[in-house]
Protein backbone atom coordinates (compact mmCIF):
# COMPACT_ATOMS: atom_id res chain seq x y z
CA UNK A 1 0.00 0.00 0.00
CA UNK A 2 1.72 3.44 -0.85
CA UNK A 3 2.35 5.86 2.05
CA UNK A 4 0.20 9.10 1.92
CA UNK A 5 1.82 12.16 0.12
CA UNK A 6 2.05 14.11 3.86
CA UNK A 7 3.24 11.00 5.43
CA UNK A 8 6.26 10.88 3.03
CA UNK A 9 7.03 14.05 3.17
CA UNK A 10 7.44 13.68 7.16
CA UNK A 11 9.63 11.20 6.57
CA UNK A 12 11.80 12.69 4.37
CA UNK A 13 12.45 16.39 6.51
CA UNK A 14 13.46 13.49 9.79
CA UNK A 15 15.46 11.88 8.02
CA UNK A 16 17.12 15.23 6.87
CA UNK A 17 17.62 16.92 10.05
CA UNK A 18 19.28 13.37 11.34
CA UNK A 19 22.06 13.70 8.49
CA UNK A 20 22.17 17.76 9.32
CA UNK A 21 22.49 16.87 13.02
CA UNK A 22 25.42 14.29 12.48
CA UNK A 23 26.99 16.55 9.95
CA UNK A 24 27.14 19.55 11.94
CA UNK A 25 30.45 18.41 14.00
CA UNK A 26 29.13 19.98 17.72
CA UNK A 27 30.55 17.25 20.35
CA UNK A 28 28.75 16.22 23.48
CA UNK A 29 29.42 18.55 26.52
CA UNK A 30 31.76 15.54 27.16
CA UNK A 31 33.11 14.22 24.03
CA UNK A 32 36.80 13.85 23.49
CA UNK A 33 37.55 16.73 20.62
CA UNK A 34 41.42 16.64 21.27
CA UNK A 35 44.25 14.20 20.80
CA UNK A 36 47.93 13.39 22.05
CA UNK A 37 49.52 12.41 25.29
CA UNK A 38 49.42 12.76 28.70
CA UNK A 39 52.67 11.88 30.43
CA UNK A 40 52.98 11.29 34.43
CA UNK A 41 55.71 10.89 37.01
CA UNK A 42 54.65 8.15 39.49
CA UNK A 43 57.20 8.79 42.57
CA UNK A 44 56.37 6.22 44.63
CA UNK A 45 55.84 3.79 41.91
CA UNK A 46 59.45 4.32 40.34
CA UNK A 47 57.69 5.03 37.11
CA UNK A 48 55.72 7.09 34.44
CA UNK A 49 52.27 6.67 33.10
CA UNK A 50 51.26 7.41 29.47
CA UNK A 51 47.91 8.23 28.57
CA UNK A 52 46.14 8.74 25.15
CA UNK A 53 44.07 11.86 25.52
CA UNK A 54 41.82 11.31 22.79
CA UNK A 55 40.86 7.84 24.84
CA UNK A 56 42.09 8.45 28.32
CA UNK A 57 43.18 5.56 27.97
CA UNK A 58 46.81 4.57 29.47
CA UNK A 59 48.70 3.52 26.97
CA UNK A 60 51.90 2.24 28.68
CA UNK A 61 54.24 2.17 31.80
CA UNK A 62 58.07 2.93 32.08
CA UNK A 63 59.79 1.64 34.81
CA UNK A 64 63.49 1.96 35.99
CA UNK A 65 63.41 5.96 36.76
CA UNK A 66 63.81 6.00 40.90
CA UNK A 67 61.28 8.35 42.98
CA UNK A 68 60.64 10.61 39.34
CA UNK A 69 58.80 13.66 41.20
CA UNK A 70 58.17 15.83 38.60
CA UNK A 71 58.83 15.80 34.56
CA UNK A 72 58.21 17.58 31.23
CA UNK A 73 57.50 17.21 27.92
CA UNK A 74 60.02 18.96 25.29
CA UNK A 75 58.24 22.16 23.55
CA UNK A 76 58.31 19.77 19.93
CA UNK A 77 56.89 16.81 22.03
CA UNK A 78 59.72 14.39 20.45
CA UNK A 79 61.13 14.13 23.99
CA UNK A 80 60.55 13.73 27.98
CA UNK A 81 62.63 14.77 31.12
CA UNK A 82 62.01 13.53 34.18
CA UNK A 83 64.02 14.07 37.81
CA UNK A 84 65.17 10.85 40.25
CA UNK A 85 64.98 12.45 43.08
CA UNK A 86 66.61 9.39 44.84
CA UNK A 87 69.80 9.44 42.05
CA UNK A 88 70.12 12.72 41.23
CA UNK A 89 69.49 12.17 38.10
CA UNK A 90 68.03 14.12 34.55
CA UNK A 91 66.66 11.87 32.34
CA UNK A 92 65.80 12.58 28.55
CA UNK A 93 63.41 9.88 27.25
CA UNK A 94 62.28 9.90 23.46
CA UNK A 95 58.70 10.39 23.03
CA UNK A 96 58.50 7.88 20.23
CA UNK A 97 60.79 4.63 20.77
CA UNK A 98 60.61 4.85 25.23
CA UNK A 99 64.24 4.56 24.50
CA UNK A 100 66.76 6.39 27.27
CA UNK A 101 68.19 9.59 25.04
CA UNK A 102 70.55 10.37 28.20
CA UNK A 103 71.08 11.44 31.83
CA UNK A 104 72.69 14.23 33.53
CA UNK A 105 73.41 14.54 36.99
CA UNK A 106 71.85 17.22 39.19
CA UNK A 107 71.99 18.08 42.69
CA UNK A 108 70.55 16.62 45.66
CA UNK A 109 66.92 16.00 45.39
CA UNK A 110 65.69 17.80 42.40
CA UNK A 111 62.58 18.42 41.73
CA UNK A 112 61.45 20.31 39.24
CA UNK A 113 62.53 19.97 35.48
CA UNK A 114 61.87 22.38 32.81
CA UNK A 115 62.62 22.47 29.34
CA UNK A 116 62.86 26.73 27.74
CA UNK A 117 60.96 27.64 24.71
CA UNK A 118 63.48 27.23 22.13
CA UNK A 119 63.92 23.77 23.32
CA UNK A 120 68.14 24.12 24.14
CA UNK A 121 68.25 24.29 27.88
CA UNK A 122 66.42 22.64 30.71
CA UNK A 123 66.42 23.49 34.11
CA UNK A 124 65.97 21.53 36.94
CA UNK A 125 65.70 22.66 40.79
CA UNK A 126 68.01 21.00 43.77
CA UNK A 127 65.64 20.75 46.85
CA UNK A 128 68.87 19.37 48.77
CA UNK A 129 71.24 22.09 47.64
CA UNK A 130 69.27 25.08 47.43
CA UNK A 131 70.59 25.63 43.66
CA UNK A 132 69.20 25.26 40.10
CA UNK A 133 71.22 23.44 37.10
CA UNK A 134 71.18 24.42 33.91
CA UNK A 135 71.77 21.94 31.21
CA UNK A 136 72.77 22.06 27.78
CA UNK A 137 70.04 19.33 25.85
CA UNK A 138 72.65 19.52 22.36
CA UNK A 139 75.36 17.93 24.37
CA UNK A 140 73.49 16.62 27.74
CA UNK A 141 75.71 18.53 29.84
CA UNK A 142 75.62 20.46 32.78
CA UNK A 143 76.73 23.75 32.16
CA UNK A 144 75.96 25.60 35.08
CA UNK A 145 74.69 25.64 38.82
CA UNK A 146 72.77 28.79 40.25
CA UNK A 147 72.26 29.26 43.85
CA UNK A 148 68.90 30.26 45.07
CA UNK A 149 66.45 30.27 48.04
CA UNK A 150 65.74 27.63 50.41
CA UNK A 151 64.54 24.56 49.48
CA UNK A 152 63.37 25.50 46.08
CA UNK A 153 60.63 23.64 44.27
CA UNK A 154 58.60 24.46 41.09
CA UNK A 155 59.81 26.61 38.51
CA UNK A 156 59.49 27.42 35.10
CA UNK A 157 60.71 29.58 32.19
CA UNK A 158 58.84 33.20 30.69
CA UNK A 159 57.58 32.32 27.38
CA UNK A 160 59.42 34.33 26.04
CA UNK A 161 62.54 32.10 27.99
CA UNK A 162 64.07 35.49 29.16
CA UNK A 163 63.41 34.82 32.96
CA UNK A 164 63.71 31.60 35.33
CA UNK A 165 61.13 31.59 38.09
CA UNK A 166 61.45 29.81 41.13
CA UNK A 167 59.31 29.18 44.00
CA UNK A 168 61.50 28.76 47.46
CA UNK A 169 59.54 26.47 50.16
CA UNK A 170 61.13 27.52 52.65
CA UNK A 171 62.83 31.03 52.21
CA UNK A 172 59.08 32.36 50.92
CA UNK A 173 61.22 33.60 48.41
CA UNK A 174 60.19 33.39 43.85
CA UNK A 175 63.84 33.84 42.79
CA UNK A 176 64.11 35.35 39.35
CA UNK A 177 66.90 34.46 37.20
CA UNK A 178 68.35 35.66 33.88
CA UNK A 179 68.38 33.13 31.56
CA UNK A 180 71.19 34.56 29.54
CA UNK A 181 73.42 35.54 32.49
CA UNK A 182 72.39 32.46 34.29
CA UNK A 183 72.22 34.52 37.65
CA UNK A 184 69.47 35.94 39.94
CA UNK A 185 68.91 39.20 39.53
CA UNK A 186 65.84 39.49 42.07
CA UNK A 187 64.10 37.32 45.02
CA UNK A 188 60.44 38.38 45.63
CA UNK A 189 59.21 38.18 48.46
CA UNK A 190 55.79 36.34 48.47
CA UNK A 191 54.45 34.61 51.08
CA UNK A 192 54.20 31.58 52.98
CA UNK A 193 55.94 28.33 51.42
CA UNK A 194 55.46 29.32 47.77
CA UNK A 195 55.51 25.46 45.91
CA UNK A 196 54.93 26.57 42.39
CA UNK A 197 54.92 29.10 39.49
CA UNK A 198 53.04 29.61 36.19
CA UNK A 199 53.04 32.54 33.95
CA UNK A 200 50.45 33.97 32.29
CA UNK A 201 50.73 33.57 28.27
CA UNK A 202 51.56 37.25 27.69
CA UNK A 203 54.41 37.12 30.10
CA UNK A 204 53.32 39.86 32.22
CA UNK A 205 52.61 38.18 35.40
CA UNK A 206 53.32 34.98 37.25
CA UNK A 207 50.73 33.08 39.72
CA UNK A 208 51.94 31.05 42.63
CA UNK A 209 50.79 28.47 45.27
CA UNK A 210 51.51 29.86 48.63
CA UNK A 211 50.47 25.87 50.45
CA UNK A 212 51.20 27.60 53.35
CA UNK A 213 48.52 30.30 53.51
CA UNK A 214 46.11 27.97 51.10
CA UNK A 215 46.17 30.64 48.38
CA UNK A 216 47.11 31.99 45.06
CA UNK A 217 49.88 34.89 44.86
CA UNK A 218 50.38 37.44 41.51
CA UNK A 219 53.62 38.74 40.80
CA UNK A 220 53.94 41.49 38.14
CA UNK A 221 56.96 40.58 36.11
CA UNK A 222 57.75 44.10 35.06
CA UNK A 223 57.62 45.37 38.62
CA UNK A 224 58.64 42.01 39.98
CA UNK A 225 56.05 42.95 42.96
CA UNK A 226 52.96 41.42 44.45
CA UNK A 227 50.01 42.40 43.23
CA UNK A 228 47.36 40.15 44.25
CA UNK A 229 46.44 36.90 46.49
CA UNK A 230 42.94 35.08 46.71
CA UNK A 231 42.63 31.90 49.55
CA UNK A 232 41.80 28.94 47.31
CA UNK A 233 41.61 24.90 48.73
CA UNK A 234 43.64 23.75 51.20
CA UNK A 235 47.54 23.29 50.66
CA UNK A 236 47.74 24.49 47.24
CA UNK A 237 50.61 22.87 44.83
CA UNK A 238 50.64 23.47 41.13
CA UNK A 239 49.18 25.91 39.30
CA UNK A 240 48.79 26.74 35.44
CA UNK A 241 47.22 29.11 33.78
CA UNK A 242 44.65 28.81 30.87
CA UNK A 243 45.98 29.24 26.96
CA UNK A 244 43.42 32.30 26.78
CA UNK A 245 44.20 34.03 30.27
CA UNK A 246 41.00 33.44 31.12
CA UNK A 247 41.22 31.07 34.45
CA UNK A 248 44.33 30.07 36.84
CA UNK A 249 43.66 26.33 38.26
CA UNK A 250 45.05 25.73 41.11
CA UNK A 251 45.58 21.93 42.53
CA UNK A 252 44.64 21.92 46.63
CA UNK A 253 46.62 18.92 47.76
CA UNK A 254 45.97 18.80 51.85
CA UNK A 255 48.39 16.84 53.47
CA UNK A 256 48.67 12.68 53.89
CA UNK A 257 46.71 12.87 56.72
CA UNK A 258 43.96 14.93 56.01
CA UNK A 259 44.06 14.94 51.83
CA UNK A 260 42.63 18.13 50.24
CA UNK A 261 40.34 16.71 47.27
CA UNK A 262 39.97 20.19 44.89
CA UNK A 263 40.97 21.96 42.32
CA UNK A 264 40.26 25.98 42.30
CA UNK A 265 39.24 27.52 39.43
CA UNK A 266 40.46 31.24 39.55
CA UNK A 267 38.70 34.19 37.32
CA UNK A 268 41.69 35.83 35.94
CA UNK A 269 39.82 39.51 35.31
CA UNK A 270 38.27 39.40 38.38
CA UNK A 271 40.75 37.30 40.77
CA UNK A 272 37.72 35.70 42.44
CA UNK A 273 37.47 31.46 42.89
CA UNK A 274 34.71 31.09 40.29
CA UNK A 275 34.65 26.98 40.44
CA UNK A 276 35.80 24.63 43.14
CA UNK A 277 35.97 20.65 41.70
CA UNK A 278 36.36 17.79 43.52
CA UNK A 279 38.66 15.64 41.67
CA UNK A 280 40.96 12.67 43.94
CA UNK A 281 42.70 12.52 47.73
CA UNK A 282 45.56 15.09 47.06
CA UNK A 283 44.82 16.89 44.16
CA UNK A 284 48.58 18.04 43.19
CA UNK A 285 50.22 18.47 39.56
CA UNK A 286 48.14 20.28 36.58
CA UNK A 287 48.58 20.41 33.32
CA UNK A 288 46.02 21.85 30.52
CA UNK A 289 46.28 20.71 26.90
CA UNK A 290 47.40 23.45 24.47
CA UNK A 291 43.32 24.00 23.15
CA UNK A 292 42.94 24.82 26.44
CA UNK A 293 39.99 22.64 26.88
CA UNK A 294 40.95 20.29 29.22
CA UNK A 295 43.07 20.32 32.34
CA UNK A 296 44.92 17.12 33.67
CA UNK A 297 45.25 16.39 37.83
CA UNK A 298 47.02 14.08 39.86
CA UNK A 299 46.02 13.12 42.35
CA UNK A 300 48.88 12.07 44.80
CA UNK A 301 46.80 10.01 47.47
CA UNK A 302 44.37 8.42 45.50
CA UNK A 303 46.69 7.36 42.51
CA UNK A 304 44.49 8.51 39.72
CA UNK A 305 44.31 11.35 37.25
CA UNK A 306 41.41 13.19 36.80
CA UNK A 307 40.17 14.82 33.79
CA UNK A 308 38.21 18.42 33.72
CA UNK A 309 36.31 19.43 31.20
CA UNK A 310 37.01 23.70 31.94
CA UNK A 311 34.67 24.80 29.77
CA UNK A 312 32.06 22.48 31.61
CA UNK A 313 33.36 22.81 34.46
CA UNK A 314 33.02 19.41 35.53
CA UNK A 315 35.60 16.10 36.22
CA UNK A 316 34.99 13.98 32.91
CA UNK A 317 37.22 11.56 33.58
CA UNK A 318 39.33 9.23 36.30
CA UNK A 319 42.37 7.43 35.05
CA UNK A 320 44.54 4.99 36.99
CA UNK A 321 48.00 5.91 37.62
CA UNK A 322 51.23 4.57 39.33
CA UNK A 323 51.84 5.20 42.60
CA UNK A 324 51.89 8.76 44.06
CA UNK A 325 51.43 10.10 40.52
CA UNK A 326 53.24 13.97 40.91
CA UNK A 327 54.11 15.76 38.53
CA UNK A 328 52.11 15.67 34.91
CA UNK A 329 53.00 17.50 31.63
CA UNK A 330 50.84 16.93 28.48
CA UNK A 331 52.26 16.45 24.32
CA UNK A 332 50.14 17.48 21.27
CA UNK A 333 51.76 14.47 19.81
CA UNK A 334 50.19 10.91 19.87
CA UNK A 335 52.06 8.37 21.28
CA UNK A 336 53.41 5.70 19.75
CA UNK A 337 51.98 2.12 21.49
CA UNK A 338 54.56 -0.31 22.33
CA UNK A 339 54.71 -3.85 21.68
CA UNK A 340 53.81 -4.24 25.88
CA UNK A 341 52.13 -2.55 28.44
CA UNK A 342 55.31 -1.97 30.45
CA UNK A 343 58.55 -0.81 29.11
CA UNK A 344 61.46 -1.34 31.47
CA UNK A 345 64.11 2.10 30.59
CA UNK A 346 67.83 1.23 30.37
CA UNK A 347 69.47 4.00 32.64
CA UNK A 348 73.12 4.39 31.69
CA UNK A 349 75.62 4.41 34.17
CA UNK A 350 79.22 6.35 34.11
CA UNK A 351 78.24 8.69 31.43
CA UNK A 352 77.17 11.44 33.87
CA UNK A 353 79.22 15.03 33.62
CA UNK A 354 80.39 16.80 37.36
CA UNK A 355 78.19 19.43 38.40
CA UNK A 356 80.12 22.63 37.39
CA UNK A 357 80.69 24.78 40.84
CA UNK A 358 78.23 27.03 41.96
CA UNK A 359 78.39 30.35 40.50
CA UNK A 360 78.94 33.23 42.95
Amino acid sequence: MKQPIVWRVLVLVLTASVILSACSGKASPTAKAIGGTVWVADEEGNSITVINAATNQVITTLNGIEGPHNLQVAPDGKTVWAVSGHDALAVMIDANTYKVHGVVQTGMEPAHITVSPDGKTAYATNGADNSVTVIDVDSMTATATIPVGESPHGQRPSPDGRWVYVANIKSNTVSVIDTQTNTIVADIEVGQAPVQVGFSPDGKYVYFSLNGENALGKVEVATRSVVGKVSVGVGPVQVFVTPDNKYVLVANQGTNEKPSTTVSIVDVATYKVVSTLETGDGAHGVVIDPSGRYAYITNIYGNTVSVIDIEQKSVVATIPSGAAPNGISFSGLPANPPSSPAVQLEIPEGDMMDMPEMAP
